[in-house]
C-alpha cells in the first residue's frame, strides 16, 4: 500500500537552527510547507521533523541532498535540503538549511539522463577514449557515427574507426589533453567520416580530460561537430572576397577572363573555361538581352588543376552548338546546373568535341553562367569537376553566379575602355599626319609609338622660300581630351607657320590658346562628364624649329621641351644649346630663340621626352643612349629613326614617344639668284631682263611671260610704296620662287576696283598666274613672295 504524500510542488523554504540544533527561525513559508506553527516548532530540535525513514539523511556538508520530512499531519513530505554553516550572533555557528520540495529531479537521475542523451540522441558527437586512445564508448546518433555498430569499433583506436578523418595531429593533440589536462577548443580538422565515407566534411572537435573522485585519470573525452556549412559559407565569403581584389585588376578583356578562372580553380571547380562574345575584344556589344546561339565567340580563358587541355585552343573563334546547355545559357541569361555529366548526355551529341573531352578527362558534372553586366551579354563560362568527388551543388551554383558576375562587370568595363581607347586612337590617327609633305629643305622621318591616345604630335610644314618648320609636341594626359587638345594645338601651328611667325611668336600665341582653353574648362560644372578628363588636357610642351635650306640657318624655340639633338656629318653629336620656356598654359613669360648654322647632310632630332625617359637607366642615360646612336652614319633618315626605335628601351604603358629626323639639305648657288636693285622706277626694266637670263639658264623660258608680269608688279609695288633697296630673288626649288624685299612693314593687300577705276589690278593678276602668294616679315621689313608650278616634273 502507497504511503500518502503531501504536495507542495515548487516550494523553496528557508530555515535557521542553532548549534545545538534547535529551530531559531521559522518562516510562513516553513509553516506552509509543514503545517507547523512558529510556536510549536521555535526551540525544539531539528530532527523531530525528520521522519524516521529520513533520519540521519541530512548532513552537515554544503551540498544537495535527499530527506524525508513529517508534516504537522503525519504524512511525509520529500524534499532535497542544503546544509550551510553560518555565523552566529554571539560569535558561534550556526546553520542555514534550505529546503526544496522534491518536484526537482533527483541530480542523479539527471546525470543518467543527460548522459544517456549524449550517447544516443544528441547531434554532437561525443567519444569517450581511455589512455590509450582506444574507443570505450561514443555516441550513436552524431552525423559522423550514425549507422556504425559498436561491436565493430569499440576497443579500437580512434584512428583505425574513423581513418578519414584522424590525423597525426589529431591524435598528438589527444595524447598532450590526456598527458597535461589543458583542454583543446574548436579544433578543425576536414576529412571523410565512417558514416558517410564519400563526401568530404569539416569538424570541430574540443577535448578535455576525465577523471574519477580519486583524480585518476581515465581517459579524454572528445566533443565533435559537423562544422561543414560553418566553414563552407566562410570559404565562400574569403573566396568571394578574394575575387573582389584579383578580379579586374587591368582593363583587358583577356586577362580579366583569367583571372577569374584563376580564382575559381580549385576553390570552386577543377577547370574553368571562359567564352567571350568576339565583338567585345573590339568594344562593341550586342543590344541588351539575350543572344542568338550562332553568335560569334571567342575562347579567351582556361585554367586546370590537372594539366588538362581546353576544348579549343585560347583565341580560337567559334559557336556553340545547338542545343547545349551553352546555348540555352545565352537564350534565357540563367545558369544551368548539370550534376551529373557523363558521355550518354543526350545534349553531348551535338558537340562531339565537348564529348571526348569529358570521356577522356573523366569530367562528371558542369555548371554554365552567363557572363552578363548592365543588361548586355558578354559571354559564359564553364566550370567543370573530375577528380574532385561529388557533383556540383546549387550552393556551388550560387559561389559560380557571384564569381561570374563580378568578372562580367569587370570584362564590361574593358569592354567599353577599349571601346572610347579605340574611338580615342581613331581621332588621334585622324587629326596626325599620315605622311610627311613633299620638300626639299630636309630629309625627314618620324616614329609615333601611341601609348592610350596620347597627347603627343609631329609635322613637317613646308614654308614660303624653301624654308621648312618642324614641330613636336607633347599634350599632358591621355584620352579623347588629350587628344582633342592636341589636334587643336596642332591646327593653330599650321595657321600661325602660314603667317611666318618667328617660332617664339608662334609659341606666345600658343600659350595664350591654352590659357584660354583652360579658363573654358574651368567653367565646366562639376556634374560636367569633361570636368575629369578635361583637368588633365591644360598644359603641353613644344618645339618649334625653321631651316633654310639657302642660308642653312636653323632658328628654335622650345616650351618646356626636350632641347634637339643635332648629329654632325664628321660623326660628332651634341645636345644644342637653346633656352627652354615655361611649357604651353602657364602664361606670362616669354619664349626665348636661337639661330644655328647647320652643315648640310647633319641630323636633326626632335623628340618627347618619352624617347629617354622610359628606359629602364633614367633619362640622362637614355640621353647618352640616344646620342650614340644617331652618331653612326646611315643611308637615310628613315633607317636612322628605326635604329633609334630598335635600340631604345621604350616602354609603351609609360607615355607615348616621338621621334622626328630630319636630315638638312642646301640649295647650290644655281638654284638660287639674287639681285640688289635700287628704289628706281627705271630698274623695272632691268629686274625683267634679268629674270629672262635667269630662267633660260634653268630652262624654263615657258615661265618667262608669267614671272616677267609678276616681278614688273612686285617691283614697282615695292618701289611705289617702300624705301631703300630692292632685293629681287628667284629660287629654284619644287616651284619656281619669287621673292621682292623691300624695307617697309606694311603688306600689299588685294583691292577689288571698279570698271572705271584705272589702277588696283596688280594683286589680283598675281593671285591668279600663281600658284599661291604671300607676305612675310623680316628684322629690315617684308619679303612678298611667289609661287609658280614648274612646267616639268620634280628634278627633286
Amino acid at each position: 500500500m502507497t504511503t500518502p504524500r503531501v504536495s507542495s510542488a515548487g516550494a523553496r523554504v528557508t530555515l535557521r537552527v542553532d548549534a545545538r540544533g534547535s529551530v531559531r527561525e521559522w518562516s510562513e513559508e516553513a509553516e506552509a510547507l509543514l503545517g507547523y506553527p512558529a510556536s510549536e516548532v521555535l526551540g525544539r530540535p531539528v530532527t523531530d521533523l525528520l521522519t524516521p525513514v529520513g533520519a540521519g539523511a541530512g548532513s552537515a556538508e554544503a551540498e544537495w541532498s535527499a530527506a524525508v520530512l513529517r508534516h504537522q499531519s503525519g504524512l511525509p513530505v520529500e524534499v532535497e535540503i542544503l546544509i550551510r554553516p553560518e555565523a552566529d550572533l554571539n560569535g558561534g555557528v550556526a546553520w542555514s538549511i534550505l529546503l526544496a520540495t522534491a518536484d526537482r529531479p533527483d541530480v542523479r537521475t539527471v546525470d543518467r539522463a543527460v548522459l544517456r542523451a549524449l550517447l544516443t540522441e544528441s547531434p554532437v558527437g561525443l567519444h569517450i577514449l581511455d589512455t590509450d586512445l582506444r574507443l570505450v564508448r561514443f555516441n550513436s546518433a552524431s552525423q559522423g557515427m550514425r549507422g556504425v555498430q559498436p561491436d565493430e569499433v569499440v576497443g579500437r583506436r580512434l584512428r583505425e574507426v574513423a581513418p578519414g578523418v584522424v590525423t597525426d595531429a589529431i591524435e598528438q593533440t589527444l595524447r598532450h589533453v590526456l598527458d597535461t589536462g589543458e583542454p583543446v577548443v574548436d579544433f578543425v580538422q576536414p576529412g571523410y567520416p565512417p558514416s558517410d565515407p564519400a563526401h568530404h566534411r569539416v569538424f570541430s572537435m574540443s577535448a578535455f580530460q576525465l577523471k574519477d573522485e580519486s583524480s585518476r585519470v581515465l581517459g579524454v573525452a572528445g566533443v565533435v561537430t559537423d562544422a561543414t556549412e560553418r566553414y563552407r559559407a566562410r570559404a565562400r565569403l574569403d573566396l568571394l572576397n578574394d575575387a573582389g581584389s584579383r578580379i579586374g585588376t587591368t582593363l583587358d578583356v583577356t586577362r580579366t577572363a583569367q583571372e577569374l578562372a584563376e580564382v575559381a580553380v580549385p576553390q570552386v571547380a577543377d577547370a574553368v573555361e571562359v567564352d567571350v562574345l568576339d565583338s567585345v575584344f573590339q568594344g562593341d556589344a550586342p543590344g541588351p538581352g539575350p543572344v542568338a546561339d550562332s553568335v560569334t565567340l571567342r575562347h579567351t580563358a582556361f585554367r586546370s588543376t590537372h594539366g588538362t587541355a581546353p576544348a579549343h585552343a585560347v583565341g580560337e573563334r567559334s559557336s556553340f552548338s545547338f542545343p547545349t546547355p551553352f546555348t540555352q545559357c545565352l537564350a534565357d541569361l540563367r545558369p544551368r546546373l548539370v550534376p551529373h555529366l557523363d558521355e550518354g548526355s543526350e545534349w553531348l551529341v551535338h558537340d562531339p568535341p565537348r564529348a571526348e573531352r569529358v570521356h577522356t578527362e573523366q569530367l562528371h558534372s558542369l555548371m554554365v553562367v552567363p557572363l552578363s553586366a548592365r543588361g548586355v551579354v558578354l559571354g559564359v563560362a564553364a566550370f567543370y569537376r573530375s577528380k574532385t568527388a561529388g557533383p556540383f551543388e546549387e550552393d556551388d551554383l550560387t559561389v559560380a553566379t557571384e564569381l561570374a558576375a563580378r568578372a562580367a562587370l569587370c570584362i564590361d568595363n574593358a569592354r567599353r575602355y577599349t571601346r572610347e581607347r579605340n574611338l580615342a586612337l581613331t581621332l588621334q590617327r585622324s587629326l596626325l599626319p599620315q605622311d610627311l609633305p613633299a620638300q626639299t629643305a630636309v630629309e625627314s622621318a618620324y616614329a609615333h609609338i601611341p601609348a592610350d591616345a596620347d597627347g603627343n604630335w609631329y609635322d613637317v610644314i613646308p614654308l614660303p622660300g624653301a624654308r621648312v618648320a618642324l614641330v613636336v609636341g607633347d599634350v599632358q594626359g591621355h584620352g579623347i581630351q588629350a587628344v582633342v587638345t592636341m589636334g587643336r594645338l596642332r591646327a593653330a601651328v599650321h595657321s600661325l607657320a602660314g603667317l611666318d611667325l618667328a617660332p617664339d611668336e608662334l609659341l606666345a600665341h600658343l600659350d595664350d590658346l591654352m590659357v584660354g582653353l583652360a579658363a573654358e574648362r574651368r567653367q565646366l560644372t562639376r556634374s560636367d562628364p569633361l570636368t575629369t578628363e578635361a583637368a588633365s588636357a591644360t598644359s603641353a610642351t613644344c618645339i618649334y624649329a625653321v631651316y633654310d635650306p639657302v642660308s642653312r640657318h636653323c632658328v628654335l624655340a622650345r616650351a618646356g621641351h626636350p632641347a634637339p639633338v643635332i648629329a654632325f656629318p664628321d660623326g660628332t653629336v651634341e645636345v644644342a644649346d637653346i633656352p627652354d620656356g615655361p611649357p604651353l598654359g602657364v602664361g606670362g613669360l616669354p619664349f626665348e630663340t636661337a639661330e644655328l648654322t647647320i652643315p648640310e647632310g647633319s641630323l636633326l632630332a626632335l623628340y618627347t621626352e618619352g624617347l629617354v625617359r622610359s628606359g629602364p637607366d633614367g633619362p640622362e642615360n637614355g640621353l647618352r643612349r640616344l646620342e650614340r646612336l644617331l652618331a653612326h652614319p646611315r643611308a637615310s633618315a628613315q633607317d636612322a629613326c628605326d635604329a633609334v626605335v630598335y635600340g631604345q628601351p621604350i616602354e609603351r604603358e609609360d607615355d607615348g614617344v616621338v621621334l622626328l629626323l630630319a636630315r638638312t639639305r642646301t640649295l647650290g648657288a644655281d638654284l638660287v639668284a639674287s639681285w640688289t636693285l635700287p628704289s628706281d622706277p627705271a630698274v623695272v626694266s632691268t629686274a625683267r631682263r634679268l629674270v629672262d637670263r635667269q630662267l633660260a639658264t634653268w630652262g624654263l623660258q615657258d615661265l618667262v611671260f608669267t614671272t616677267e608680269l609678276l616681278v614688273s608688279e612686285l617691283v614697282t609695288n615695292a618701289i611705289r610704296y617702300a624705301t631703300g633697296p630692292i632685293i629681287l630673288r628667284l629660287v629654284r626649288d619644287r616651284t619656281l620662287i619669287c621673292e621682292v624685299s623691300d624695307g617697309s612693314s606694311t603688306a600689299p593687300r588685294v583691292r577689288h576696283p571698279r570698271t572705271t577705276d584705272e589702277g588696283g589690278r596688280g594683286l589680283l593678276l598675281v593671285a591668279q598666274l600663281t600658284r599661291r602668294w604671300g607676305t612675310r616679315y623680316t628684322a629690315g621689313g617684308k619679303i612678298v613672295w611667289t609661287e609658280q608650278a614648274l612646267p616639268t616634273a620634280d628634278p627633286f
